[in-house]
């Protein structure tokens, strides 16, 4: 079933994604990305009715800590900011991923 992926299909997920590889690796990706597809297809065809959601591999619940935000010290923001790339006025710069322009490029 993998042939039904094109390398034409696998080019616009990559251009989506923001991935670029060589040409010459595209045929393998086209594999993958069939092999992928196929196995979803395999799961679709498995009967679960009667099979409860599941929505965590563990019955734990929030085992995480409470997300309270907390006062650093000014050594403690300057250090994460010496780690940075990037800064300006005392925030990490990154690049913009989003391309808001109207040509679509």
């Amino acid at each position: 079933m993998a042939s039904k992926i094109t390398e034409q299909q696998v080019e616009h997920v990559a251009e989506l994604a923001k991935l670029e590889f060589p040409k010459d690796e595209l045929g393998k990706f086209t594999t993958q990305l069939g092999n992928i597809i196929d196995m979803f297809e395999d799961l679709e065809a498995v009967d679960t009715d009667g099979v409860e959601p599941m929505t965590s591999a563990t019955d734990r619940v929030n085992v995480m800590r409470e997300d309270k935000a907390v006062k650093s010290s000014k050594e403690e923001q300057e250090a994460l900011l010496n780690n940075a790339p990037e800064t300006d006025g005392g925030y990490i710069k990154v690049p913009a991923i989003l391309d808001e322009s109207e040509d679509g490029e």
